[in-house]
């Protein structure tokens, strides 16, 4: 990444002392990485889970990835053409809103758009999440399920006995309706069916390269 205009000194204000070295340390972490990388991508995350998101960086050690406070970040890029890193980085800055992350790498933005683009991971939903399908249980035997499940089934709302020895449903049960968020209870039901919901996904906003910011 070509070199910064001028040599940047960024002021920071209303913090103590703590909390200023934090806010610097995430500025000289993202000057560093502009002189250490080509190109920049601000993303959003859907379902956040903080496994699959390690999971993501150890597949991309070669680059770097920041979660911090967005203004900060902005300070770091910079917040108009005069006080910008490099040019045109202040547009980074204009998209530096609500829950995202910046990425920087060295990997081709093909590449780069490729990967994300098919990147998923299914994973079981969370209370509040709306489902995306109606769950339906027919009564009968649930095998899948041990006898010593069979008390936590029925405190969760599922009409469940033990016979012989073998939890069942001892009449048709809506776990879920599609587009209703869901409750603690129905959650933890999905996942004790096996039946994940949520797709964790990186969808990128725009990035920086060539000096300049293009959106997706």
């Amino acid at each position: 990444m070509p070199k910064s205009k001028r040599a940047k000194v960024v002021s920071l204000t209303q913090a103590d002392k703590k909390g200023l070295e934090t806010k610097k340390a995430l500025i000289d972490q993202i000057h560093g990485a502009c002189d250490e990388y080509a190109r920049v991508f601000i993303f959003s995350v859907e379902n956040m889970r903080n496994s699959k998101l390690k999971e993501v960086r150890m597949q991309w050690r070669d680059s770097r990835f920041f979660f911090g406070k967005n203004k900060v970040m902005c300070r770091a890029f910079g917040l108009e053409p005069t006080t910008e890193l490099r040019t045109n980085m202040h547009k980074l800055s204009q998209r530096l809103t609500g829950n995202v992350g910046v990425l920087f790498t060295n990997r081709p933005r093909e590449l780069v758009d490729k990967w994300f683009e098919k990147y998923e991971v299914k994973d079981y939903a969370r209370s509040g999440n709306a489902a995306t399908q109606t769950v339906r249980l027919i009564a009968g035997p649930l095998p899948q399920f041990s006898h010593a499940l069979e008390p936590q089934l029925r405190k969760l709302g599922m009409p469940t006995s033990l016979q012989r020895g073998i939890v069942t449903l001892d009449k048709d049960y809506v776990v879920c309706t599609e587009g209703t968020p869901l409750s603690p209870e129905q959650a933890r039901l999905l996942k004790l069916l096996e039946h994940p919901m949520a797709t964790f996904r990186i969808k990128l906003i725009c990035v920086y390269d060539n000096e300049d910011v293009t959106d997706y």
